[in-house]
C-alpha cells in the first residue's frame, strides 16, 4: 500500500510563487512518522515537481494554506476523475470541511497525528468517513521524530526544520495559529529536542524553528537555548517584539546560534495595535528593541500588517524610514487578510466589508475587503510601493551595509526577495 503525499505549488506571478528558495512541509513529514510501516510514503512537492497522475499510490494526501487550496483542489479533481482515493488537511481544509469535501474523500480537521492511523485503517477496511478530528490534543511527550527523509533529493534551501511548541497564548484577531493549534501553550521535552537536534546537526549547521512563538514560556526557552549552546547551530525562528526586553533570554539565544528571528512588530500605531490584539508591543520602544537583537547578534525579518481601520495612505512612507533607520535586515508588508477560522474574518463580515472569497488571493498580497482609512486602490499601491522601496538597492545598502553575522542569512534574502518582486 502507497501513500503519496502532495505539498500544492504556490501560483507563478505571486510572491510566494517566485520566491526561488523553498522550505518543506513538516506537517507531511510528521503525518508520515505516524504512518504504519506497512505503507510506503512518498512526498511530491508541486512548486518544482511534475504530478504524475497515473501514479500507482493508493491515497493522494494534500495539505494546503487558503491560497494554495485552488490549486489543491485542481490536484484532487484529477486525481479523483482517474478513481484515486483523495484526502485533505492544514489550515484551509480544517476551517472549511464542508467545502473540502466537494473535492476530496475525507478531510482530517486540526492536528493530524492521532486521527491518521484511524484513516488508514478505515481506508484498508472500506469504511473510509468523510471526517476525522481527534478529540483530544496530540501529548507533546510522544510526538515522533518527523521522516525527513522524505525530503530528500527536493530542492529546498534547507530540511532541517523542527517544531518544539504548539499553540500561542495570545490571540490576535488576523492570526490563524490559534484557530488551528489553540491558545493553550504545548512544548515537547526538551530532552527530547536535544535528542532530535544531535541527529539534525550531522546533516547541516543551519535550522529553522517553525514555532510560532518560540519564546512565549520563558523557562522553556532558557533551558532549550542553554542545551544548544556549543552546538554550533546558526538558527532561525519566530518571536514576539518585547523578547528584547528580556536581556537574560536574548543573550542566550544569541549564544546558542540564533541568526535571526521573524518578529511582527505589526504596526507603528499604537490604536491598531490595541485592536488587533497585540498586547506586547509597544510602538514607542522598537528602536530600542530592533537595537537590542542586534548587540546580541540576532537579524529581524519584520512583519507590518497593512490596512488596519486606522491605516490611511500616510502610513507607508514612514514605515519605509522606520524600517531603515532601525536597519531591519528584511522585511514583509502582508495586507490584513481575512483567513476562514480567524475573528478578523468575523468582524469583516459582520460589517459587510470582504469583497472576496477568492482564495487564490488570500496570499497577503491581494486586498479582499473594504478598508475604512483609504481606497481598495490606494492600500493596494501602497502596499506595491513599500515592498519595491524596501527591495531597492539603495535601501538594502542602508539597512545591510554593516558588519553582521546575521548578513549570511539576510544578504541573500534580500535579493531573493527582490528577484522574486521583479518577475511578478
Amino acid at each position: 500500500m502507497k501513500i503519496l503525499f502532495i505539498a500544492p505549488g504556490w501560483e507563478k506571478g505571486r510572491l510566494w510563487g517566485e520566491l526561488a528558495f523553498k522550505f518543506p512541509t513538516l506537517s507531511l513529514a510528521a503525518l508520515a512518522a505516524v504512518t504504519p510501516p506497512e505503507w510506503d510514503v512518498e512526498l511530491l512537492d508541486d512548486n518544482f515537481e511534475k504530478i504524475n497522475y497515473s501514479c500507482d499510490a493508493d491515497i493522494i494526501a494534500l495539505t494546503a494554506m487558503t491560497p494554495q487550496a485552488p490549486r489543491a483542489y485542481r490536484i484532487a479533481d484529477e486525481f479523483r476523475r482517474r478513481g484515486k482515493t483523495v484526502v485533505m488537511g492544514g489550515f484551509h481544509a480544517s476551517n472549511l470541511p464542508d467545502e473540502a469535501l466537494t473535492h476530496v474523500d475525507a478531510v482530517v480537521v486540526g492536528e493530524g497525528e492521532l486521527a491518521w492511523p484511524q484513516l488508514l485503517q478505515d481506508f484498508h477496511r472500506k469504511q473510509l468517513l468523510p471526517r476525522y478530528q481527534s478529540r483530544e490534543q496530540m501529548p507533546m511527550d510522544v510526538i515522533p521524530t518527523a521522516r525527513r527523509e522524505i525530503f530528500k533529493g527536493k530542492r529546498y534551501l534547507l530540511s532541517n526544520t523542527i517544531q518544539t511548541t504548539r499553540g500561542c497564548p495570545f490571540d490576535c484577531e488576523f492570526c490563524s495559529v490559534t484557530a488551528f493549534y489553540g491558545r493553550k501553550y504545548r512544548k515537547r521535552p526538551i530532552k527530547n529536542i536535544l535528542e532530535e537536534l544531535v541527529q539534525l546537526r550531522k546533516s547541516n549547521s543551519f535550522i529553522f524553528f517553525v514555532d510560532d512563538n518560540l519564546v512565549a514560556d520563558r523557562k522553556y526557552a532558557l533551558e532549550l537555548f542553554t542545551g544548544m549552546k556549543g552546538m554550533d547551530f546558526k538558527w532561525l525562528s519566530h518571536s514576539p517584539i518585547d523578547f528584547a526586553a528580556d536581556t537574560e533570554l536574548m543573550k542566550a539565544a544569541g549564544e546558542s546560534g540564533c541568526y535571526g528571528m521573524f518578529v511582527g512588530f505589526e504596526s507603528l500605531n499604537q490604536e491598531a495595535l490595541t485592536a488587533m490584539g497585540k498586547v506586547t508591543n509597544l510602538a514607542s520602544s522598537y528602536r530600542d528593541y530592533a537595537k537590542s537583537f542586534h548587540d546580541n547578534g540576532i537579524g529581524i525579518l519584520g512583519s507590518f500588517v497593512l490596512g488596519y481601520d486606522g491605516d490611511t495612505p500616510a502610513i507607508f512612507e514612514p514605515l519605509l524610514r522606520f524600517c531603515e533607520d532601525a536597519r531591519l535586515e528584511s522585511a514583509i508588508f502582508p495586507l490584513l487578510t481575512p483567513y476562514p477560522g480567524t475573528a478578523v474574518r468575523q468582524r469583516l463580515e459582520a460589517e459587510g466589508r470582504i469583497i472576496s472569497n477568492n482564495w487564490q488571493d488570500y496570499d497577503m498580497e491581494h486586498v479582499n475587503f473594504r478598508p475604512i482609512g483609504m481606497t481598495v486602490e490606494q492600500l493596494q499601491e501602497g502596499y506595491n510601493w513599500l515592498n519595491n522601496s524596501f527591495y531597492s538597492l539603495p535601501s538594502m545598502y542602508r539597512r545591510l551595509f554593516k558588519l553582521h553575522r546575521s548578513l549570511q542569512v539576510f544578504a541573500p534574502m534580500n535579493f531573493g526577495f527582490r528577484a522574486a518582486l521583479r518577475r511578478k
